[in-house]
């Protein structure tokens, strides 16, 4: 009767991960590239992200990894993420209006990962997740409503992996990362020239893209791994005709005369492959080290803003100014017992964005990330876990200008945070 009931708190918890997931496009999500979702590696700060190999999250962090574990498993995780980015203008804006809030707020999320030992040597398995996203709303008459108002840019990842054990010591693995892209944009037009109020753009559309997954796995040694992973770009090629409405005359001809209002849009983006090179080293049967050194290729990232910029507007696009950046992580497990394992972590990832080319639509800097968690094994076979971790940007500051209908946004993020809780449950069998 007790595995009957924890076999079914299992499904109701895996249908809510997944709702959850699919649900985030909808949700104020914080951050564009996280290693948060749900899993036990929110409780190490993602230390040991391509190594550590000791549930099905390894389906995406390290396709190789699923030759390491001993059964078959399904992890379901819940995730809760708090943002607390609010601006403060100052007096280099040139709009009047308010500050527009916090722009993040409360967001759900979750993830499930399946694994299936073939035989000794081969194991499959599937994921659903997003890594990849941000979403956010400021007050419709903010200082910077000419340059976003709401945006949603989400990506849900469908990954199905394989991997092998081509001997004792040493695994491969590859997965496809099918990604369906969702973005939802919003922003005030200025009808100064008709002196009449704001007019309004909206942008909507969803596409597919695809990439690889590809890892291996070392294990020299007895209770030393390393693991490498290269997860490839994504193209999300969003194409619609955007939707305008309030226009004065003079504007509205103004786009007419270049198909901006009846031809589609295209907004072509990249989502940044990445390569991460981890270790997972056991000090003694208590106590193990892990950690990380990554890079992200956010250079060809793309176009992220839309909006109109002048009386003469040659395009409703912008590309973004986006450089590569840099992660490393380090972190600990303590095994207390048979049944409680806790986990630490530290890590830092440098900005995409330089703080002269910083844009108030996608608030982007230095990352520093501080976690803790436990799990806790309930039988032979189904562990829970809890974990915290704690996203510190700083101050962010912001001085753009582009063009005289949006005038300059010019202030700071002060203190920019996330606060983020996982909830999983591992059931293997």
């Amino acid at each position: 009767m007790k595995r009957q009931m924890v076999h079914g708190l299992i499904r109701v918890l895996c249908t809510v991960a997944f709702a959850l997931v699919f649900a985030g496009g909808t949700a104020r999500a914080g951050g564009i590239g996280l290693y948060e979702f749900g899993s036990p590696d929110v409780g190490l700060a993602a230390a040991g992200y391509a190594a550590r190999a000791q549930d099905a999250s390894t389906v995406f962090t390290n396709p190789a990894g699923m030759s390491c574990l001993d059964k078959s498993q399904v992890l379901g995780g819940l995730q809760g993420l708090y943002g607390d980015v609010g601006f403060s203008p100052n007096s280099g804006s040139t709009v009047s209006g308010s500050d527009g809030g916090n722009a993040i707020g409360w967001a759900p999320g979750g993830s499930i990962f399946a694994t299936q030992k073939l035989n000794k040597d081969w194991s499959i398995g599937f994921g659903v997740l997003s890594y990849f996203g941000l979403s956010e709303k400021y007050d419709d008459n903010w200082v910077g409503r000419y340059y976003v108002q709401k945006s949603s840019l989400i990506g849900l990842t469908l990954t199905p992996a394989v991997s092998y054990r081509v001997n004792d010591w040493f695994s491969v693995g590859a997965g496809l990362n099918m990604m369906y892209g969702y973005i939802d944009d919003q922003v005030a037009v200025n009808n100064i020239v008709d002196s009449r109020p704001d007019g309004q753009l909206k942008y909507k559309d969803t596409k597919w893209g695809y990439g690889g997954n590809f890892g291996i796995l070392v294990e020299p040694t007895t209770g030393t791994r390393f693991g490498l992973t290269y997860l490839t770009e994504v193209k999300l090629d969003f194409s619609a005709v955007p939707e305008f409405s309030g226009l004065g005359p003079i504007l509205q001809s103004q786009l007419n005369q270049r198909g901006l209002t009846t031809n589609n849009l295209d907004m072509n983006m990249t989502v940044p492959q990445m390569v991460m090179l981890s270790g997972n080293h056991d000090l003694n049967e208590k106590w193990s080290i892990l950690g990380n050194v990554g890079w992200q290729n956010w250079s060809r990232f793309g176009e992220v803003e839309i909006g109109v910029n002048s009386t003469n507007p040659q395009s409703l696009t912008v590309n973004s100014d986006y450089k590569d950046t840099w992660h490393v992580a380090l972190g600990t497990q303590y095994r207390h017992s048979q049944a409680w394992t806790f986990t630490g972590g530290i890590a830092y990832d440098s900005s995409a964005v330089d703080d002269d080319k910083r844009s108030v639509v996608v608030p982007m800097g230095e990352a520093w990330r501080f976690a803790m968690g436990a799990q806790y094994a309930l039988t032979q076979d189904i562990k829970l876990g809890a974990a915290y971790e704690f996203i510190w940007g700083g101050d962010m500051s912001v001085d753009q200008y582009r063009g005289p209908l949006a005038g300059t946004v010019s202030g700071d993020f002060n203190s920019a945070n996330f606060s983020v809780l996982a909830l999983n449950i591992i059931w293997k069998y």
